[in-house]
């Protein structure tokens, strides 16, 4: 229960966030891939697997080539889309058995939209939470309407038990997590465009998170015809310890599973087209950290990470610079941008286009001016961001610089390995010991640019804040 203080400034928070609404409001959709890799498309250089209506999209729309996720991994990411701060400040700084904090902490985008008469929603991979069974929980931070997984451990399996439908358990007798007659992204594609055919006539926000293709690798037959017999003999994989399942055509089913996801976002598109409402909807599609190489899934097979070092739960390029493109036909303007920017900047995006107002306390920056072309783009100093596994880990993006440090929770600190990303987009060449006045800039701001946490710690920094 809330104590009457914090609901009197819950209400104030609110109330501030109610602007003058546009003479026309605009929808938003967000639809975010988990672990599609920087390379797993064909609008950003992938040579195999097929991806025709995601190409499209970026044909017509706008490509990022410099925009990063908020993490390397999927909890604190989806974290730092949803609440406009990067994982030196947010709340949930890993994944495990945490969840974003009931208002007025927390605050997320559909809070803030709300206000302005917004219908809000979210299908999919829930963001709000990794480890949790509380369905109450998308519904209480804002969102009218949620159906999918509140568990991430749940999310790596396409045959669930059940998914959540707001708080009524939907249950399906014939799945077993490996196997079953219910694939769960073709569910969530029906929720979502449910949810478009309902909210059609006033503006709504729809986050729209898929699983695929996340392992465990499943993917319906009709996709993996497309590509059975294209990789010559396959090793079948045999499940692992974890759980994940085990599949005899792991490389078909790859392919298929991207294809799979591709396809449901072109009837995402397909059903604002018909409803007659896409030139007032913007589209954004993203992954939420680079391509994984575990449960049977290879970055090598496709080059999922392009020409970018590793993937997922990696500081380099290859886990945290993801595809993104937005789109929206006579207001998103048509091409391609460089402009540097991460999962923290969506919040005051999207609150730039509704009329919605940011909180002050966020650290991103929005690029609604890249979208439209109308006004001069702010760019931030830097990017930052910090992992809590592997023995903890940092890195700043700082214009065409690039800098990693490992260890960072071992006994002394290690050194920083700094890239020239306009020449060595690939991070091969540490060029530390040639500049150490960008060096020592770095190591100023891998300290500053973090507040400690009580939850994910890093002893060395913590103690080097606090004097």
């Amino acid at each position: 229960m809330f104590s009457k203080k914090s609901l009197i400034y819950a209400s104030t928070t609110l109330a501030l966030t109610a602007t003058a609404k546009p003479k026309e409001q605009l929808n938003i959709v967000y639809i975010l891939a988990d672990d599609l890799g920087y390379g797993d498309l064909g609008c950003f250089g992938q040579e195999v697997i097929k991806t025709p209506n995601i190409d499209k999209l970026c044909s017509e729309g706008l490509k990022f080539t410099q925009h990063y996720a908020g993490s390397t991994v999927c909890g604190p990411s989806r974290a730092t889309m949803l609440t406009g701060k990067h994982t030196g400040n947010v709340y949930l700084r890993g994944n495990g058995k945490y969840a974003l904090r009931q208002d007025p902490q927390d605050i997320i985008i559909p809070r803030l939209l709300k206000p302005l008469g917004y219908q809000t929603a979210m299908v999919g991979k829930s963001g709000l939470a990794c480890n949790s069974s509380d369905a109450k929980l998308p519904g209480q931070k804002g969102f009218d309407y949620f159906f999918g997984f509140t568990s991430h451990t749940a999310a790596h399996w396409y045959y669930p038990p059940h998914l959540w439908r707001n708080s009524e358990k939907i249950v399906y007798k014939n799945n077993t997590n490996h196997e079953g007659d219910t694939f769960s992204t073709t569910e969530i594609t029906k929720e979502a465009l449910q949810f478009i055919d309902k909210a059609k006539d006033k503006p709504f926000y729809l986050h729209i998170a898929f699983t695929e293709p996340h392992v465990s690798l499943r993917a319906p037959e009709k996709f993996k015809k497309m590509y059975r017999g294209k990789f010559g003999k396959e090793r079948p994989y045999r499940g692992s310890k974890r759980g994940y399942s085990g599949c005899k055509e792991p490389k078909t089913t790859y392919a298929a599973m991207v294809t799979h996801m591709d396809h449901n976002v072109g009837l995402v598109v397909e059903k604002l087209k018909k409803l007659g409402i896409a030139d007032k909807t913007i589209v954004m599609f993203a992954s939420d950290n680079g391509a994984a190489q575990e449960g049977g899934a290879q970055r090598k097979w496709f080059k999922s990470s392009g020409e970018l070092r590793g993937g997922k739960r990696d500081m380099y390029e290859g886990g945290i610079r993801t595809p993104m493109i937005a789109w929206c036909p006579g207001i998103v303007k048509n091409g391609e941008t460089d402009h540097i920017s991460a999962f923290w900047d969506v919040m005051p995006t999207i609150c730039d286009l509704t009329g919605a107002k940011a909180p002050k306390d966020i650290d991103g920056l929005s690029f609604a001016s890249t979208l439209t072309g109308k006004s001069k783009q702010q760019k931030h100093k830097y990017l930052y961001w910090e992992f809590h596994e592997q023995g903890g880990k940092q890195a700043i993006r700082m214009g065409k610089w690039k800098a990693v440090r490992l260890n960072v929770k071992g006994k002394a600190l290690k050194p920083i390995q700094l890239f020239d990303l306009s020449k060595d987009i690939s991070e091969k060449k540490n060029i530390a010991k040639q500049y150490p006045e960008v060096v020592a800039e770095m190591e100023k701001l891998m300290l500053e640019a973090r507040t400690p946490s009580s939850t994910f710690k890093i002893p060395l920094l913590d103690k080097k804040a606090s004097n």
